[in-house]
């Protein structure tokens, strides 16, 4: 390996010839990975294409995680758990998990943590438990098996509208998807994508009871999941036993109301999981989602001046606020498209979801972990899967795609700031 690392004269070589061994060398590596990727999908190709793209796709990024960890000096976010595993688990307990394992430990405390909805610090805590005290691997494998569910959900809605083709590609979409190693990591972004793709799912098959447990519970995991309730309402006013739909809908907010319920009867504050976004530098904006989407654009601007003209400056914090807007016009545009493909209500969820970050923004980064925030938003990538009809266009996906999650995935592994 000092080849590529000494000087063509220190080495006897000429640039022609390193150029060449260079050249060599990355083929090789390329054949190498194209008879890994071939070898997994003969072993995998027995199973649903869900399951499947699930496994490949989770061993691929933590076996990047991992070798990112070992192969650059890592910088951990968090202090170790010495109770755990080691950092082949601690590596997913970055940024946010550190409040989520306190919550799954110790309950709600006065320190801001409300902002983090209950029912996945709820079930990390009861396996924590049942492991013995491994918390972070207790994390892990809910994310990991509510990553799983939703896959398996999402290829099961998208097959009558997207065939079986694009009903895989959508599934591995989301799961090439640069933010998709939360899927994986001690976040609440598997169990939310689960009850967000299992509400519509039960709401297309008019089993409305079920809708709106699940949608209660979407609700008990994140603030955006007041975005699932409109649609999945619009879904039942168009049922034909709209009466018998809409009331058993109101189980929803029901099970919704069980947080503030709580953080009454634990801290006598039922509205701290609202009041508290201010100590996360968030605040309302008067003009809602487009007091975000402005203040979003100028930062973008004022980030691409500072890339293209001066070079100078803080580039990191430029290059982020530039991605956040990308995204937000991206799934903006992709939240249209399903609407236009598939009905009002899976742009609304697209939209709606969109409206409730943007209209939250945050001082200095205005579109802060927005990427983030458009992982569980599956009609988007139905939608993307029904653009993307030809080769050519699925390959530019998934390539591009892939470059952006190893990024990511590096990022994550040193300890760096990923959405």
């Amino acid at each position: 390996m000092r080849l590529f690392t000494e000087a063509p004269a220190q080495r006897g070589l000429s640039l022609a010839t390193v150029s060449r061994f260079r050249q060599h060398a990355v083929l090789e590596v390329a054949a190498y990975a194209r008879t890994v990727v071939h070898v997994a999908t003969d072993r995998l190709r027995g199973l649903p294409p869900p399951v499947a793209v699930f496994i490949w796709s989770r061993l691929l990024i933590w076996a990047t995680a991992i070798y990112a960890w070992v192969w650059f000096v890592p910088r951990p976010a968090n202090p170790p758990n010495s109770s755990d595993l080691g950092y082949a688990t601690e590596i997913w307990a970055r940024g946010d998990a550190g409040w989520f394992l306190s919550i799954a430990q110790h309950g709600y405390q006065r320190n801001g943590g409300a902002v983090f909805y209950p029912l996945y610090p709820l079930a990390v805590g009861l396996l924590g438990r049942v492991f013995g005290g491994y918390y972070v691997t207790a994390g892990i494998v809910v994310s990991l098996a509510c990553c799983a569910a939703a896959f398996v959900l999402l290829y099961k809605l998208a097959l009558p509208r997207l065939g079986a083709d694009g009903a895989r590609r959508a599934v591995l979409y989301v799961a090439l998807f640069p933010m998709s190693l939360f899927l994986q990591a001690v976040y609440s972004e598997s169990l939310y994508l689960v009850c967000c793709v299992g509400a519509f799912l039960f709401a297309e098959r008019r089993r409305w009871l079920a809708a709106g447990i699940v949608t209660g519970l979407a609700m008990l995991t994140r603030l955006a999941g007041l975005a699932l309730f409109v649609p999945i309402l619009l879904l039942a006013w168009r049922s034909p036993d709209r009466r018998q739909a809409l009331l058993k809908l109101l189980v929803a907010p029901a099970v919704a109301g069980l947080y503030p319920l709580w953080l009454q009867l634990q801290l006598h504050a039922p509205r701290a999981a609202f009041a508290n976004e201010a100590g996360w530098g968030r605040h309302i904006s008067p003009a809602g989602p487009f007091g975000g989407l402005w203040h979003g654009f100028l930062k973008a601007w004022s980030g691409v001046d500072l890339l293209v003209t001066s070079g100078s400056g803080n580039l990191q914090a430029a290059a982020h606020n530039l991605e956040y807007f990308a995204f937000v016009v991206l799934f903006l545009w992709l939240g249209v498209e399903a609407w236009r493909r598939f009905g009002a209500p899976y742009g609304l969820f697209v939209l709606g979801s969109l409206a409730i970050a943007l209209s939250a923004p945050t001082v200095g980064y205005p579109l802060l972990s927005m990427p983030r925030f458009c992982l569980p938003l599956f009609p988007a990538f139905l939608a993307l899967a029904a653009i993307a009809t030809t080769a050519r266009r699925d390959r530019t996906i998934l390539v591009v795609s892939s470059f952006f999650l190893a990024v990511a995935v590096v990022e994550w592994s040193v300890g760096q700031w990923v959405s």
